[in-house]
């Protein structure tokens, strides 16, 4: 018993010394604990209804204002052209000359034609006049009167007809001389000297372009546009005034081009095959840099909506179905999943129709530090962030979430 009593003593006593050592082995895990209940920081925004334009951006191509083909008038030899080309000419600039000889020679006869008219008339008037004075003396018989009175008109007549033939002629010489139709960039010259040209034939000699200013022609789906619409309709957006609406040009490489447009037309048709309205609009082109052919991308503001929402881009989630959703904050601090629906985006940013009301804090980064659900911290999303470098629409602030 008494070997008994000494073994229970030491175990006691054993035990007693690994009780603070076992006690600190739970120090660890209180300290873990401690530190997941901390708050994790994410960047906000706070959304809020304004006032913004609805902005489309529609495929299109560059057109020339207006296009000539140069043709001959006459037909002849081309004895020169006159031209650079790929330059600028201005209406009116001579452009080729065909051959002006045979032209000369026609004007020549045709004023040797008028000249003997007008000499037969001088004689036709004489002799009319000297029968008059024997008619008024009964010496002539009326009807010879009237005969002379009759060939004079007829003399009369024919200067009349050579006149028109000399104007032909000087009208002729001078269209030997080829003309730009109209102002614009010249192409490449289709002829040399030493072709003949004939006239009225469906040859082009050159082509000009006017290019400043220049067309845009871009088109849109007519179910866009009936959207459009009924959103007009219902209030939903705002028409903006005539003349009033902004075009602007993105080129292939991303860029603005510097000058805006206007718009000039919508077509009153729908094509039959692709579904597609035409519209065009008018830029200022003084450097010619656009030139027809070139496919760019036409921004338009079709509407102005009064009360919008919009969020940045990366704020709007997917979810399973395939539908958007944001986590906003709510008023205790936690991770809510919220629903939306979203229409286009705009200068970075997604109008949100449906799903989301002003003041609520839509978190904008920090995704992977929380799940639904969680307590977070929320800090205002940086300025540095936002698309282009401004703050987004409604946050003042330029806190950023840490990493």
């Amino acid at each position: 018993m008494t070997i008994l009593n000494a073994r229970s003593a030491g175990l006691a006593l054993l035990l007693a010394g690994l009780a603070p050592l076992l006690a600190g082995c739970n120090e660890p895990k209180k300290a873990v604990a401690a530190e997941q209940v901390v708050e994790s920081e994410v960047s906000v925004v706070s959304v809020r209804p304004q006032l913004r334009a609805l902005i489309r951006e529609l495929p299109g191509r560059i057109a020339p204002t207006r296009v000539a083909d140069v043709r001959p008038r006459v037909s002849g030899i081309v004895v020169e052209r006159l031209f650079r080309q790929g330059a600028e000419v201005k209406a009116g600039e001579p452009l080729y000359r065909i051959d002006p000889k045979p032209f000369e020679v026609e004007l020549q006869a045709s004023d040797a034609a008028l000249e003997k008219a007008t000499a037969a008339y001088d004689l036709a008037a004489q002799h009319a006049t000297r029968i008059a004075t024997l008619a008024g003396q009964k010496a002539v018989s009326e009807a010879e009167n009237e005969k002379a009175v009759g060939a004079m008109r007829q003399a009369a007549a024919e200067i009349a007809g050579r006149r028109a033939d000399v104007a032909r002629a000087k009208l002729n010489l001078d269209y030997a001389t080829i003309r730009a139709p109209i102002s614009g960039i010249i192409g490449a010259a289709l002829v040399s000297e030493g072709a003949l040209v004939v006239q009225n034939e469906n040859v082009n000699l050159a082509s000009i372009q006017q290019l400043d200013p220049i067309y845009a022609d871009f088109t849109q789906s007519v179910s866009e546009l009936n959207t459009l619409r009924r959103a007009f309709d219902s209030g939903e957006l705002d028409r903006i005034a005539p003349g009033a609406a902004k075009i602007r040009l993105v080129l292939d490489d991303g860029t603005h081009y510097p000058l805006p447009g206007k718009l000039l037309f919508s077509d009153a048709k729908v094509d039959a095959f692709t579904g597609q309205v035409t519209l065009r609009g008018e830029f200022p082109n003084p450097k010619r840099e656009l030139l027809p052919g070139m496919y760019v991308r036409v921004e338009i503001e079709q509407g102005i909506d009064t009360d919008s929402i919009s969020v940045p881009q990366q704020a709007v989630q997917r979810n399973g179905g395939g539908g958007s959703e944001v986590f906003v904050v709510k008023d205790d601090g936690r991770i809510a999943t919220q629903v939306v629906r979203v229409g286009a985006v705009q200068d970075g940013q997604w109008f949100v129709t449906e799903g989301l009301k002003g003041g609520e804090k839509v978190v904008v980064e920090g995704f992977q530090k929380f799940v639904p659900g969680d307590k977070v911290k929320p800090l205002s999303w940086a300025a540095a962030s936002a698309p282009g470098g401004s703050a987004p629409p409604g946050d003042t602030q330029t806190t950023q979430a840490k990493p």
